[in-house]
């Protein structure tokens, strides 16, 4: 299988006159994929199965690698089976049927509602900070607003009389969302009693200030939940986008309508939405459990009905 792969890389280097650093790439890309072949006790590339190369590219997805270089090491190990069929060192390409993962849509991380609620529950006390960071948090979790919406936000922009807020998103789209009791309430307490401690003449009109009085950045943000996020323990990794994915999750597990989360999310594509769509697995089992009717037994073993 060496001895195939050195003349592949002979091949781009002088028949299709690729650069060094490119045909290093192909190298270094189809020598994890042979050791990966040889692990499953593959002698040869007639053994390979389009099954095989499926599993290698999610093997890559649990190393971490981002979607580019997965397609990247998928059109390496597609140019080189070609090559091995073009040279009649093999009749078979595994590689035709396995789909590109520019086409996957992986589901976001997302925390349940007993963890959402352990990171409500972080910021404490009436420090100035705290409010905010309580303010920032449960408006978050209430409106579903990406992060760059959030920072741009001005207490103009809030129509709490209504219970809702105009946010301005992508290409300055404007939408109005609704906002919740326990939100409006934590940001109306950081208005009265913590943003005029923070603010100065140079503040403006925006909504969420850092401790010298200026408009939060994206980076702030992140630091802000991240700090909280490591007092609640949750060992999963978070980002700020990860309240809005738990937003729109927790929504549609609750029964909200798809094209309501769309609007709320400032989606100008459905299909966006509707990675959300998805149900935890232990959620599933359970409803399984306690509704089928092959399933529902009580602790003897026998049915409920009996």
């Amino acid at each position: 299988m060496e001895k195939l792969l050195e003349k592949f890389l002979h091949h781009l280097s002088l028949e299709r006159g690729l650069s060094s650093n490119t045909a290093e790439s192909y190298r270094l890309d189809l020598k994890r994929y042979i050791k990966y072949l040889k692990n499953l006790k593959k002698t040869s590339f007639e053994k390979v199965r389009d099954k095989d190369v499926s599993k290698f590219v999610l093997t890559l997805y649990d190393l971490g690698l981002c979607s580019s270089s997965i397609s990247r090491n998928l059109s390496s190990i597609r140019s080189f089976h070609k090559f091995l069929i073009r040279e009649n060192y093999t009749d078979t390409n595994p590689t035709e049927s396995v789909e590109s993962p520019k086409l996957w849509r992986r589901l976001p991380e997302v925390l349940d509602q007993k963890e959402m609620e352990l990171l409500l529950d972080q910021p404490k006390g009436d420090a100035p900070l705290s409010l905010r960071d309580k303010a920032i948090l449960e408006f978050m979790y209430a409106t579903g607003v990406r992060i760059s919406e959030l920072i741009s936000l001005k207490r103009s922009h809030l129509l709490f009389e209504i219970g809702c807020v105009r946010i301005f998103g992508k290409g300055g789209k404007e939408r109005i969302v609704p906002v919740g009791e326990i939100a409006i309430l934590s940001t109306q307490k950081y208005l009265e009693d913590s943003r005029p401690k923070l603010a100065h003449s140079k503040s403006g009109d925006f909504l969420f200030l850092n401790f010298r009085g200026d408009r939060l950045t994206r980076m702030g943000v992140w630091k802000i939940i991240r700090k909280h996020v490591l007092k609640a323990g949750i060992k999963k990794k978070i980002t700020p986008h990860t309240i809005r994915h738990s937003f729109a999750t927790h929504l549609l597990e609750g029964g909200a309508d798809l094209r309501a989360v769309q609007e709320m999310l400032g989606h100008a594509d459905i299909s966006t939405t509707q990675i959300y769509t998805h149900v935890d697995r232990e959620y599933l089992k359970e409803v399984h459990r306690t509704c089928h009717p092959r399933e529902k037994r009580d602790f003897e073993g026998k049915s409920r009905d009996e």
